[in-house]
């Protein structure tokens, strides 16, 4: 007899081994710090968000799509980035060994860490990534108040 690691069968797990399991399973999908593609059709781009005392720079990865196609606005101190991924047309016989770029229309949106002032901001695209830049806003210092006596 051989001793060694065995994979356990799952199809034999106890019915609350199998519930526990899965509820685990999506409660560590669900607080993923990545973007989930719950229908394997849509994607999002992936973001940086960088901090430092003045400004936030956010940078977006954004291949193969025009500036044109590309929609950037900020609200409520919220990045919105959205745009359409356009395809190229297919010829009608060719047969796809692979094909897992993606297409369409998308959507991302991430609330900034501090306040920024909405009317000095940058944005460039280089080579596939969006890059915008913004100055906070300069955060009020508490003041002492100086009690008079009577």
């Amino acid at each position: 007899m051989k001793w060694g690691l065995t994979k356990r069968n799952e199809s034999q797990l106890h019915p609350f081994e199998a519930f526990e399991r899965d509820v685990k399973r999506i409660f560590d999908d669900f607080f993923a710090l990545e973007p989930v593609d719950l229908f394997d059709s849509a994607w999002v781009p992936s973001l940086d968000v960088e901090e430092d005392e003045k400004s936030i720079h956010v940078r977006a990865e954004i291949p193969g799509i025009d500036e044109k196609d590309l929609n950037v606005t900020l609200e409520d101190n919220v990045l919105t980035i959205s745009g359409e991924k356009k395809e190229e047309r297919k010829e009608e016989n060719k047969r796809y060994v692979l094909a897992e770029r993606r297409f369409g229309s998308f959507k991302r949106s991430v609330a900034l860490p501090a306040e920024v002032k909405a009317d000095n901001i940058k944005a460039s695209f280089k080579n596939g990534v969006l890059t915008v830049d913004f100055e906070k806003k300069e955060v009020s210092q508490p003041k002492r108040i100086t009690i008079n006596v009577k």
